[in-house]
């Protein structure tokens, strides 16, 4: 496995990571901290990651926008501690929703690609 790490590729997921954590404490504090804004968080990331991952190989964007922004605003880990209160209708919804929404995204961005290449 080729792990080509070099400084660019490191301040793009770090400053990228740190924009994306950043934005979800935004949605937290608006929400107050409920089950919900994790899940939305998560939701939305994903299918943010489903567009992207779509729309472009460019692989320092990837890092920046994937790794980094999208890393650190989407939070599986709060959302499996978060299934101790909310419960098993609220892991299901997380699982289901973030797959749906990968997907969603994916095919968002290739239509687009699609009716943007049927343009010319």
């Amino acid at each position: 496995m080729d792990l080509d790490l070099d400084r660019r590729s490191i301040a793009a997921v770090s400053a990228g990571g740190a924009l994306g954590a950043l934005a979800r404490l935004a949605v937290s504090t608006v929400l107050s901290g409920s089950p919900w804004a994790t899940w939305l968080v998560n939701v939305t990331g994903c299918f943010l990651i489903g567009v992207l991952y779509t729309r472009t190989e460019h692989r320092m964007l990837r890092l920046l926008l994937g790794t980094g922004v999208l890393g650190g605003y989407t939070t599986f880990s709060t959302a499996t501690v978060q299934v101790e209160t909310a419960g098993l209708p609220y892991l299901a919804a997380t699982l289901l929703g973030c797959l749906l929404a990968a997907w969603a995204g994916a095919a968002t961005a290739g239509s687009l690609r699609t009716a943007r290449a049927g343009c010319r």
